[in-house]
């Protein structure tokens, strides 16, 4: 917490307005509007309910195909099997992110013409936005960006989530900025918006009474939340540069290791390092997890790629072995902003000495 947070949730007490309504829910979605340039925001339960949102309101119903990130956490994927719709996996390139190249070829190999295409800035990093926002023009698809991961990173000064037809942030507790549970929604769309609005809040009609035409959901962000949310975001910048610390501290202590690798930042984009993630040529990273855990620190594999879950067994996949691979040797390493360069020095080091 960054210190203010318990003050705004005393004034949410003061005020009585604790459910999903308040001037903080309105705070934290212009605060949000404000920092990506964007022209809507929509406070949410969870960045999933925003994703699925953003599926429903473009119309995505059961048997549609939908393009996304087979490297990624499954939220991603979730939302579309709650639409009934059908995922089609395409692998990562040397980006860790999806591959325009595959991604063309699983255009061209879907039973039918895909509606839309979910894209996951992995770990905070940058995806070739340019090159799938033309695949996607040229092929008239929808482009949601899970920028779950991502937000304050950017591509040409533009940042994370504003580029597709949605983009969604997530407020988890792991994340850059934290509200304990909770997403945003976002669109140059006002439309759009008002219509996930609409569907977030049960979908009540404007009546004094209930009345409903369609069904909603109970998606929306307390006032609470929200005023954690205010507060954070006023220190988003700092993360955003410890962040990018820690990665450069890791850097320097295990870059000189050639078996060891990072994963890269494309140009023209500043990923805001949500987590440092690491690559082994030949060392097992479970081995250096416990070697990790034997001094009580935390590590963790990469994701499991979704085409490898057992769950999607049957799913279409466009894959080149890329983020197999990458799952295989690749190790998450701690990045808490609360880390002591001291401590990113002794994870350095324990890693060494495991190799």
């Amino acid at each position: 917490m960054s210190g203010n947070e318990q003050k705004y949730i005393d004034d949410v007490f003061k005020s009585n307005y604790i459910a999903p309504m308040g001037e903080f829910v309105n705070q934290f979605e212009k605060s949000i509007v404000d920092y990506t340039e964007t022209d809507y925001a929509l406070a949410l339960s969870s960045a999933t309910a925003g994703l699925h949102l953003a599926l429903r309101v473009l119309g995505i119903n059961k048997g549609d195909f939908v393009l996304t990130s087979s490297f990624t956490f499954i939220a991603s994927v979730n939302s579309i099997l709650y639409q009934n719709a059908l995922p089609i996996f395409i692998d990562s390139d040397e980006s860790w992110n999806i591959s325009p190249t595959l991604l063309k070829e699983a255009i061209k190999k879907s039973p039918k013409k895909p509606k839309a295409l979910i894209i996951t800035h992995l770990y905070g990093q940058m995806a070739k936005i340019d090159e799938i926002i033309e695949i996607c023009k040229d092929n008239n698809i929808y482009l949601i960006e899970d920028s779950a991961e991502s937000l304050g990173a950017s591509f040409n000064g533009k940042q994370s989530g504003t580029f597709g037809d949605f983009g969604v942030f997530s407020f988890n507790g792991n994340k850059i900025l934290t509200t304990s549970g909770g997403g945003m929604l976002v669109s140059d769309n006002k439309e759009w918006i008002e219509k996930a609005k609409f569907l977030s809040t049960q979908a009540k009609e404007p009546f004094l009474h209930y009345e409903h035409q369609e069904y909603g959901y109970n998606y929306r962000m307390s006032n609470v939340l929200s005023a954690i949310g205010v507060a954070q975001m006023e220190v988003l910048k700092a993360r955003v540069d410890r962040k990018r610390e820690i990665y450069n501290i890791y850097k320097r202590e295990l870059s000189n290791i050639d078996e060891i690798s990072f994963m890269p930042e494309i140009p023209n984009s500043e990923g805001n390092r949500w987590l440092t993630t690491i690559v082994f040529n030949i060392t097992n990273p479970i081995k250096i997890i416990n070697n990790l855990e034997n001094h009580n620190i935390e590590s963790r594999p990469v994701w499991k790629p979704m085409h490898m879950q057992p769950l999607f067994k049957n799913s279409i996949t466009i894959e080149d072995g890329t983020s197999e691979n990458l799952f295989k040797k690749g190790l998450c390493l701690p990045s808490g902003t609360a880390m002591s360069n001291q401590d990113i020095i002794k994870v350095s080091e324990i890693i060494k000495k495991g190799i």
